[in-house]
């Protein structure tokens, strides 16, 4: 099928989580036949750090105003289907010219759930409104669970589908480097993570100075107060992520406020750092112990305590239970060929007037 995307970045990975999950899905969604266009809007914050800027198995194009995305009106018609994705900027708008520009399927697609719905029910968001709910075909959320039920039932989707993000095996797997930290996290700083990683690393560093620690993301606040043995990575490009995982002993999953209370919203680190066998330490969740099992595949940890147990074990068979969890249900294949059903099961429901030729 001619697929077209409109998501935040597909360019650049700095600062969002936008990015890497884009790239692992749509590369495989190309791998099996389909052909896709990537619409980016070409804003100042991502243009110097771009670290993908011409992808193999799609084409990148970047439009600077509304009026410039309409040259790209006839590519968007032709379409079998249209994917617009979250926080795109001035996304409502986008989203308005979309449906009513495209023949066949549109669908939104939500790395942000959580926070979606939350700024919908404070009438603050700026890339989705009510009304735009119900028009678009398929509601493809990055939150699972009963949250799924409420976007039907509460704003009115015609269907509203779990795809989680995912891995791409090819770039994230065992790296056999030794081991340089005890404990890591990866992650753009977040207000309401903070604390968490405060409870979960930071005191536990303190109480282990002859052990290293590392925190890897931007826009960190000079405020905060790392101890010596915590080293600051400022950007860690996708490139680095499997080599920095294999480099940990442990690393570190910490979750959102608002993702915790929805529940079954997995970080695409989640799935990066299982496929690449290191055991992971996460804060607890609804829905986690549908992907990984406790104590044979994660640790979940409530408190620094729990933390600093686990430092003092090995925990290598929890890291490899993980990585085998992984491949058998949760690589960026597994969810092109989900996207695809969602996409032709949308299809056989909209009808739209673009007849699809699907590829057996």
């Amino acid at each position: 099928m001619r697929l077209v995307v409109l998501g935040l970045s597909l360019s650049s990975s700095w600062g969002n989580g936008h990015a890497t999950t884009y790239r692992a899905l749509l590369k495989a969604f190309a791998a099996r036949g389909h052909d896709i266009l990537f619409l980016e809007r070409d804003v100042p914050w991502y243009a110097p750090r771009r670290d993908l800027t011409d992808p193999d198995y799609c084409a990148l194009r970047f439009y600077g105003s509304l009026a410039e995305l309409a040259e790209h009106r006839a590519a968007i018609a032709q379409a079998d289907a249209v994917i617009v994705g979250s926080f795109v900027p001035e996304g409502i708008e986008v989203g308005r010219l979309v449906r009513g520009w495209a023949q066949g399927v549109v669908a939104f697609y939500d790395i942000d759930t959580p926070a979606t719905l939350a700024s919908l029910e404070r009438g603050d968001c700026e890339y989705l409104s009510p009304d735009l709910i119900p028009v678009y075909d398929t509601y493809l959320s990055f939150t699972g669970g009963p949250m799924l039920r409420r976007i039907e039932e509460h704003y009115g989707s015609p269907a509203a589908r779990a795809l989680y993000c995912s891995v791409d095996p090819d770039l994230y797997a065992p790296s056999g480097a030794p081991k340089r930290w005890d404990l890591t996290y990866l992650g753009t700083y977040s207000a309401d993570r903070q604390p968490t990683l405060e409870k979960l690393l930071i005191e536990p560093a303190r109480a282990y100075p002859e052990m290293r620690f590392a925190v890897a993301g931007a826009q960190y606040p000079d405020t905060i107060d790392w101890p010596e043995n915590v080293e600051r990575i400022e950007h860690l490009p996708p490139a680095e992520h499997a080599g920095f995982y294999g480099a940990s002993r442990f690393t570190l999953n910490v979750t959102r406020a608002d993702m915790i209370e929805a529940g079954w919203s997995p970080s695409v680190r989640l799935f990066e750092a299982a496929a690449c066998g290191t055991p992971i330490i996460s804060d607890r969740w609804d829905g986690l112990d549908t992907l990984f099992e406790p104590g044979r595949e994660i640790i979940i940890a409530d408190d620094g305590g729990t933390v600093r147990e686990a430092l003092g074990r090995d925990a290598a068979a929890i890291g490899l239970a993980a990585r085998r969890r992984v491949l058998a249900r949760h690589t960026a294949a597994h969810r092109a060929a989900e996207l695809e059903e969602y996409l032709v099961e949308a299809f056989g429901r909209a009808k739209p007037a673009h007849r699809l030729e699907l590829v057996g």
